[in-house]
């Protein structure tokens, strides 16, 4: 089969006196958006090549074909598939959910309080069946506070425009039909007559609250709300008190909060605090008191408190710390809690609300971890929460603990049918000075037995916006690379908030190469200190951490071995200037606006991937996409693999997976996400030359 190619369509495109050439803008169409709802709008000569890319990548890998399957049932092996969450009890009844060995989708159960018949309310299969379609995606799924009604949220295209349903439990009879292009989000009212939902506009952007009136026509739907601003998305919730409805809007960096109470009949939200650029903020109630977690005078955020929102007198409640991420409240009747982060690492603390008294919250000796917390009951007057933790070598516990007495009782483990160590496995985490002397975080998990001498394969992950911080969580998938003497580090570069808000700062905006640069000093320690070498890493990374992908394999390709980029960033420069796309205009403080801003247009011409191929050598790269992505279209990463298969002076692998039924979080459904992981794995374990097979359906370990 011949290198699919993707016709030259020459187009200059100029801005701010610079000008370039775009020979594949083409393929971007007009009408974009309608695309993502009905793929047969597609431009038939885009579908070809894409189709093209895919019977490229399928004949490539080809190869791995048997040991994809092989993966993909190592790691369904390592997956209960007949599992029960944890119940969480309502006031009438205790509600869960389950997993079945052959479903894809979960199924919600409950039991009334005092019986032992259980109802199962809702079974994703079932539904997907019922409609017929390949991509099922659930947005929310609510049951009433009557319990007499559930409501639920569907994608079926994979593009994140949800329709809401509601209907009788009972009867089983929908009582509300296809609320349209919302963002999926679903608000009972305490009464049960109405939900709250925010309604998308023409680019996909929630800026309108609605109030439903359960079982009357969509059309006479009423408007509480309406954000003006085209960078702000608004969402509705409940006081933790219930005795308000709080309504936020907010781009990334600014937030704004109105609320109302529950008891009102024409909702008419009030503002709390009007937005001051760069200041966030969220106010909930609880036991008479308001409380706010802001970054005002803080930067890593503190809690304040007040006694009511008409005459606000802000006191301090929790302090800030410096490059420490405070985190908000969650309050029963006796105790507050609530979370920190810093160094990438998590804490919790619970106060007594009586004495006044703070401890820390702790309940492993293991220090490189991921904690959380959960409430096991609708009503707040407990004790009992449950807590758990899981880390990179442990599976997630769950235990049942009492905040008066201070003991613990383990009630779920995360279970691994084919069978778990953790001492197999060793988790380190250091600091490494980047090309500034900024301290970066990097947490390394390797298995025992392999070798730090240079010569081991090593998979460096990598995100790094948003402020989203890369947690050190269990992942059963990673093992089926570290088992096989490939070490996972994932480098906690800035751009994310693991050292709190400056450490989001320093990589955002005119700051954002700072990124790119940790990125490639965790590669240089890697390298450094023999845990790998030259040539032997694979860089992976998704969305945001596809941009990082793609700058830092512009810059610095002789590190690499391969890469792997799941639906990336990477036509950076051509979204930023394109204000009528779903996200630009909301990320102008995560990245800029290059088009009003000559500062921001040079600078992310700088580094845009698309904008920055050079004529050299690239490592082999596998790069992933779908069709109905609205976070980033698959026209970028189209035109990035085009573009590079022009340029890149080498022989190694280049490949496009398009999925033509899914959206930014690939395939739907259990099995569809392993089938993906396998492919990723399968690509990295061949350019490592580790695909081999035993005897047997296992395979064996070799050192």
């Amino acid at each position: 089969m011949k290198l699919p190619q993707l016709q030259k369509k020459p187009e200059l495109k100029s801005c701010h006196n610079v000008t370039w050439e775009d020979n594949y803008s083409w393929i971007h169409q007009k009408d974009i958006l309608d695309v993502l709802k009905d793929k047969e709008k597609l431009n038939p000569e885009v579908r070809d090549y894409l189709e093209q890319e895919n019977q490229y990548t399928e004949l490539k890998l080809k190869d791995t074909k048997d040991f994809q399957k092989k993966l993909f049932n190592e790691i369904k092996g390592r997956i209960k598939l007949d599992d029960e969450s944890l119940p969480y009890r309502d006031h009438a009844y205790e509600y869960w959910t389950k997993t079945t060995t052959k479903g894809n989708y979960s199924v919600k159960l409950r039991k009334k309080i005092g019986t032992d018949l259980i109802e199962e309310i809702w079974n994703g299969d079932n539904e997907k069946e019922k409609l017929g379609v390949e991509y099922f995606g659930v947005g929310d799924l609510e049951v009433s506070n009557n319990d007499k009604l559930l409501a639920y949220s569907l994608d079926t295209k994979g593009s994140e425009y949800y329709t809401i349903f509601i209907r009788e439990i009972k009867t089983d009879r929908i009582i509300t039909k296809e609320i349209n292009e919302t963002s999926g989000g679903i608000t009972f009212s305490l009464d049960d007559k109405y939900i709250f939902y925010s309604k998308l506009d023409k680019n996909h952007r929630a800026r309108k609250i609605f109030r439903h009136k359960i079982g009357d026509p969509n059309r006479t739907d009423d408007l509480i709300f309406e954000e003006k601003s085209e960078a702000f998305t608004v969402g509705i919730g409940l006081s933790s008190d219930e005795k308000y409805y709080f309504i936020s809007t907010s781009d990334h960096n600014t937030s704004e909060q109105y609320y109302f109470s529950v008891d009102e009949r024409k909702p008419l939200p009030k503002l709390i605090k009007k937005r001051q650029k760069g200041i966030l903020y969220s106010v909930n109630s609880w036991n008479n008191k308001f409380y706010n977690h802001t970054n005002e005078n803080a930067e890593d955020f503190k809690v304040d408190i007040s006694e009511n929102l008409e005459n606000k007198n802000w006191k301090p409640f929790i302090l800030a710390k410096d490059e420490v991420l405070i985190g908000g409240c969650v309050f029963l009747k006796n105790w507050i809690i609530r979370s920190e982060v810093s160094n990438a690492l998590d804490k919790l603390f619970v106060k007594n609300t009586s004495t006044g008294i703070e401890e820390e919250l702790i309940f492993t000796k293991e220090k490189v971890c991921e904690v959380n917390i959960s409430l096991r009951q609708k009503n707040k007057d407990t004790d009992e929460i449950y807590v758990g933790y899981s880390s990179p070598k442990t599976p997630s516990r769950v235990y049942l603990y009492n905040l008066s007495t201070k003991s613990k009782k383990l009630i779920k483990e995360q279970e691994i049918p084919s069978g778990h160590n953790p001492d197999d496995y060793i988790v380190e985490r250091i600091e490494f000075k980047s090309h500034d002397g900024r301290l970066v975080p990097l947490t390394i998990t390797r298995h025992k037995k392999t070798i730090i001498d240079g010569t081991a394969n090593l998979l460096l992950y990598g995100y790094g916006s948003y402020g989203n911080s890369m947690s050190p969580g269990f992942s059963s998938t990673r093992l089926s690379l570290i088992d096989r003497n490939i070490i996972w580090a994932t480098a906690h570069v800035r751009g994310g908030m693991e050292k709190g808000m400056k450490w989001w700062k320093e990589g955002k905006l005119t700051n954002k190469k700072n990124t790119f640069e940790d990125y490639i000093y965790a590669a240089k320690y890697l390298i450094n200190n023999k845990y790998s070498s030259k040539g032997k890493i694979i860089g992976m990374g998704g969305s945001a951490g596809g941009l990082l992908m793609g700058a830092v394999v512009n810059q610095a390709p002789e590190i690499f071995l391969g890469i792997v980029m799941a639906v990336p960033f990477v036509d950076s420069l051509t979204t930023n200037l394109d204000h009528s796309l779903p996200l630009t205009v909301g990320e102008f403080d995560e990245f800029g606006n290059a088009k009003d801003n000559k500062e921001h247009f040079d600078y992310i011409y700088s580094y845009a991937p698309y904008n920055n191929i050079k004529k050299m050598d690239y490592p082999n790269i596998l790069i992933t996409t779908s069709l109905s992505d609205n976070r980033v279209l698959f026209d970028e990463p189209a035109k990035f693999t085009a573009k590079l298969r022009e340029y890149k002076t080498d022989n190694n692998l280049l490949l496009l997976k398009t999925e033509m039924n899914a959206g930014h979080g690939g395939k739907s459904g259990r099995d569809g996400a392993i089938e993906e992981i396998a492919v990723d794995y399968a690509f990295a374990l061949k350019i490592s030359n580790k695909i081999w097979f035993s005897s047997t359906w296992k395979y064996k370990i070799n050192y």
